[in-house]
C-alpha cells in the first residue's frame, strides 16, 4: 500500500448491518400462512391455487374481513364463504398465531408475552394498560444490531428480520387474550354496528408502539407492509396517528418512513453531545446529532399537532446535568421541531454499566426543558418487576446456536409429520 492509499477505518460495533435474514421454515404441512398479507396477497395466492382471478378477489375481501376484523382462526367459522369452499380453504391456508411460550403479569398490570416462530426463535411483546389508552409495545426483529449500551435487548445478536405476519401476529394475540373481536356472526350484525366496530372506542388495546426488540428502519419493508395492514379500515382500522415508530436514527430511512407508512416518529436522542451519543448509541458515529435532526426537521406530516417524541433515558452523572438540559432546548428549538420529550428513568438490568438519576435530579432536569418551553413528562417505568419496561426486553434466542435452531426444527417437523 502505498502512502497516498487512503485507509478506511471500520467503526466498531455493529450499527450499519446488511443483515441476511435466514429462510423462513417451510411449514411441514405444506399450507400458506395468510397472516399479515394484505388483500391483494390473499388474492394472489388464492388465484395461483386454481381460483379464478373474480372469484379470487372477492374471497379475499371476505377472508380479509374475517382475519383482520373479526380474529377467526377458523375457515369453518366463515359463515358467509360457502361450505364447500371451506375445507377446500383449510387444506391449503392457514391463519397464524405466534406461540406463547410464556406469559407474565407485573403488579402494576403490564403484560409481557414470550413468543416463538415456526423456526424457533423468540422475541417478546408488551401490553401497557392505562386508564385512558392501552399501549401494545411490539418488536420488528428477533434480537438487535444496535448495542446502545443502556438496552437490555441491545445485549443481544442480530438472528433475523421479523416478517410482516410475525408483527401483526402480535397485534392479533394480543386482541385475542384481551378479547377484543366483535361477536356474533356477520350476517346477524347491521352495518351502523359493524362500523362502529372497526373504531378504537371503547377498546382495551388503542395505541400501538414499535419499540420492542430490534430497529424497525433496518427491517423497512416488512414493518410498512404491516403497519399497512393494521391500518386497513377494513380490517384491524387502527388510525396512523394511535401508531408511533421509534428509531434510533437511522437517517436514510426517516423520510420513507414519513413518506410510506405516514405514523408518528419517536427518535431515541438519549444525549445532547457527540463524545456521549458515540458511547451510549453507536450509531451516532454514522448518522451524528446535526444529520438526525435535520431528518426529524425534514420528518414529512411532523407539525405542531404531530409532534416528534425525542425519548431520553436518565442515566446518573452521563446525561442528565443542567447544562444538558439546556443543551437539549438549544438543540430542538434550533432546528426549529415541533417536539416533545419523554424522560425515562434508567430501568435495571442485569449487567448494567449504568445507573438511574436521582429523582430530584430528573425533576430538576424536567423542570428546565418545561421552562425553556418544550414538553418534558416523565414517564413512570411500567413491568420492572416481570423485566418489560423499557430497555429491559431480552429473549433468550441468542443462546441458540445455529445447530440447535437446526435440531429444533427437525424435530417439530417430525412431531408434526
Amino acid at each position: 500500500m502505498n502512502a497516498e492509499t487512503p485507509i478506511s477505518m471500520p467503526i466498531p460495533g455493529h450499527i450499519d448491518p446488511v443483515p441476511v435474514p435466514r429462510a423462513i421454515t417451510p411449514r411441514a404441512d405444506g399450507r400458506s400462512d395468510l397472516m399479515g398479507l394484505a388483500r391483494e396477497d390473499i388474492a394472489a395466492l388464492l388465484e395461483a391455487a386454481g381460483l379464478d382471478r373474480k372469484q379470487a378477489k372477492l374471497r379475499s375481501k371476505q377472508l380479509f374481513h374475517w382475519i383482520y376484523h373479526r380474529g377467526v382462526t377458523d375457515f369453518d367459522a366463515m359463515t358467509d364463504i360457502a361450505k364447500p369452499m371451506r375445507p377446500w380453504l383449510a387444506e391449503r391456508f392457514v391463519i397464524g398465531r405466534p406461540e406463547i411460550v410464556e406469559a407474565q403479569v407485573s403488579s402494576d398490570g403490564t403484560r409481557k408475552w414470550l413468543l416463538r416462530t415456526d423456526d424457533g426463535q423468540d422475541y417478546e411483546m408488551v401490553f401497557i394498560p392505562d386508564a385512558d389508552r392501552g399501549t401494545l409495545c411490539i418488536s420488528s426483529q428477533v434480537g438487535c444490531t444496535l448495542n446502545c449500551r443502556f438496552c437490555h435487548t441491545g445485549t443481544m445478536r442480530l438472528v433475523r428480520n421479523l416478517t410482516p405476519g410475525e408483527i401483526v401476529g402480535q397485534v392479533m394475540l394480543a386482541r385475542d387474550a384481551l378479547g377484543e373481536w366483535p361477536k356474533g356472526a356477520m350476517d346477524r350484525l347491521d352495518e351502523d354496528e359493524d362500523a362502529a366496530a372497526y373504531t378504537a372506542d371503547g377498546r382495551l388495546l388503542t395505541n400501538i408502539v414499535l419499540m420492542g426488540m430490534g430497529e424497525p428502519l433496518y427491517n423497512f419493508d416488512h414493518v410498512r407492509d404491516a403497519m399497512k395492514v393494521v391500518m386497513h379500515g377494513d380490517g384491524l382500522a387502527l388510525s396512523k396517528r394511535r401508531i408511533t415508530l421509534s428509531t434510533s436514527g437511522v437517517v436514510p430511512m426517516m423520510a420513507r418512513c414519513g413518506e410510506e407508512i405516514g405514523v408518528n416518529l419517536a427518535v431515541s436522542l438519549h444525549a445532547v453531545t457527540k463524545e456521549v451519543r458515540d458511547e451510549i448509541v453507536p450509531l451516532n458515529r454514522k448518522y451524528g446529532l446535526e444529520q438526525l435532526l435535520q431528518a426529524c426537521a425534514d420528518y414529512p406530516g411532523a407539525s405542531n399537532a404531530r409532534r416528534i417524541t425525542f425519548e431520553y433515558v436518565m442515566l446518573k452523572d452521563k446525561n442528565d446535568s443542567d447544562d444538558d438540559a439546556r443543551e437539549l432546548v438549544r438543540l430542538l428549538k434550533g432546528y426549529g421541531l415541533p417536539a416533545k420529550v419523554n424522560l425515562i428513568p434508567f430501568n435495571p438490568w442485569p449487567g448494567a454499566a449504568y445507573e438511574c438519576s436521582d429523582p430530584d435530579r430528573i425533576k430538576r432536569f424536567s423542570d428546565i426543558v418545561f421552562e425553556g418551553g418544550i414538553s418534558a413528562p416523565v414517564r413512570t417505568p411500567r413491568g420492572r418487576d416481570i423485566m418489560a419496561a423499557c430497555g429491559q426486553l431480552k429473549s433468550a434466542s441468542e443462546k441458540k446456536s445455529r445447530a440447535e435452531l437446526d435440531r429444533l426444527a427437525e424435530e417439530k417437523q417430525a412431531a408434526l409429520g
